[in-house]
C-alpha cells in the first residue's frame, strides 16, 4: 500500500485528489486521471450525444436520465482503465518526458503489477454498467476494447495516432443508438465519423504541449505531423467534423435545438483555431480543455430538442 504522497503532475492543477484524497489513494487516482477529469468528459460527450438524438428519434425520453448517469459512471471508470493501461505500456517514455515524468508509475509510487490489478478492478466496475444495458449495447461496448489496447501502441509506429484515439474516444456515438434500439442507425455513424474528426482536431491541439519532447524520444503525433500548418489543419477536421454531424441530425430528423446547439458548437471550435498558438503550452492545454464546454453545447440542444419531440 502506497503511504506517501504523490507529487502533482505536471499538467494538474489544484483539485480534490491532492487536496483532499487519502495519502495512500492519491497515485491511483492520479493513474486514474480523477485529478485530471477532462478527458472523462471528453469521452462521455459522444455518449450523450448519441442517447440525446437517439431518444429524439424514439420520440421518448423516459430512459435518457438513467442513459445518462450509466454513461457518465461507464466513461469516468473505462476512461481510468485506459489511463492506466496507457501508463502501463508507456512506462518507459514517460521519464523521459517533462509533462509526464511525475505520473505515478515512472515516479516509482505504483508498480506496474499494482498498476495492473488498480486496471482491472476499474474495467469490473465498466463491466457492472455495461450489463445494465441490451445484449447488443454490451457486445458493442466490448468490441470498443479492441481499439483502447491498441492505442497506447500507435504513437510509436504512425504519425496519426489521434485517429485511433478518435475511433476508442468517440465509440459512445453508438452506445446511444445501441442502448436505445438495440441497432446502429446511419445517424449514429455519421455521429461516430464527426466525433473521430473533432478528436483527431482537440488531440493535436493537446499534443503541442509535449511536441519537442516527443521529436526527442521518437513519440509522432499530428501535431508533429502538422506542424506550422496546425490551424489549416484544424480548420478542415472542425469544418468536417460540423458537417458529419450534421448529417447525423438531418438523418435523425432532429428539430431546431439541436441545429442551434450544432452551431454554438461550431462557434466554440472556429474560437479556438482563431485564439490557439501551438508555441504557447499552457494555452494549449486551456483550449485543449473548453472543448467539454463545446461539447456540453451540443448536448444542451440535443437534449431539449429530444423532449420537444417526446411531447
Amino acid at each position: 500500500m502506497i503511504i506517501e504522497a504523490a507529487p502533482r503532475v505536471a499538467d494538474s492543477t489544484g483539485n480534490w485528489v491532492d487536496s483532499h484524497a487519502p495519502l495512500w489513494t492519491r497515485p491511483y487516482l492520479q493513474l486514474a486521471r480523477f485529478d485530471r477529469p477532462i478527458g472523462s468528459w471528453l469521452l462521455l460527450l459522444p455518449c450523450w450525444w448519441s442517447a440525446a438524438l437517439a431518444a429524439g428519434v424514439a420520440g421518448d425520453v423516459s430512459q435518457l436520465p438513467w442513459f445518462a448517469a450509466l454513461f457518465f459512471v461507464g466513461a469516468f471508470v473505462m476512461r481510468g482503465a485506459g489511463c492506466t493501461w496507457n501508463d502501463i505500456t508507456d512506462r518507459d517514455l514517460d521519464d523521459k518526458v517533462e509533462r509526464t515524468k511525475s505520473r505515478p508509475i515512472p515516479a516509482g509510487l505504483v508498480t506496474t503489477k499494482q498498476a495492473a490489478v488498480f486496471m482491472v478492478l476499474q474495467c469490473l466496475i465498466g463491466l457492472v454498467v455495461l450489463l445494465q444495458f441490451n445484449g447488443f449495447a454490451i457486445a458493442t461496448g466490448i468490441a470498443s476494447l479492441i481499439i483502447v489496447a491498441a492505442y497506447p501502441f500507435m504513437k510509436r509506429i504512425t504519425y496519426w495516432p489521434q485517429v485511433v484515439l478518435g475511433l476508442a474516444f468517440s465509440w459512445g456515438a453508438l452506445m446511444g443508438f445501441a442502448a436505445t434500439f438495440a441497432r446502429i442507425d446511419p445517424a449514429a455513424l455519421l455521429l461516430y465519423a464527426g466525433s473521430i474528426v473533432w478528436v483527431i482536431g482537440y488531440d493535436t491541439i493537446y499534443a503541442h504541449q509535449d511536441a519537442e519532447d516527443d521529436l526527442m524520444v521518437g513519440i509522432k503525433s499530428t501535431a508533429l505531423k502538422f506542424g506550422e500548418r496546425t490551424h489549416t489543419a484544424l480548420a478542415v477536421l472542425y469544418s468536417l467534423a460540423v458537417l458529419l454531424i450534421g448529417g447525423a441530425l438531418f438523418m435523425a430528423h432532429a428539430g431546431w435545438p439541436a441545429w442551434i446547439g450544432l452551431a454554438a458548437f461550431a462557434a466554440h471550435l472556429v474560437h479556438q483555431i482563431v485564439r490557439l498558438d501551438i508555441k504557447n503550452s499552457p494555452l494549449c492545454l486551456k483550449l485543449f480543455k473548453s472543448n467539454r464546454d463545446a461539447g456540453l453545447l451540443l448536448t444542451a440542444g440535443l437534449v431539449v430538442d429530444a423532449v420537444l419531440r417526446s411531447l
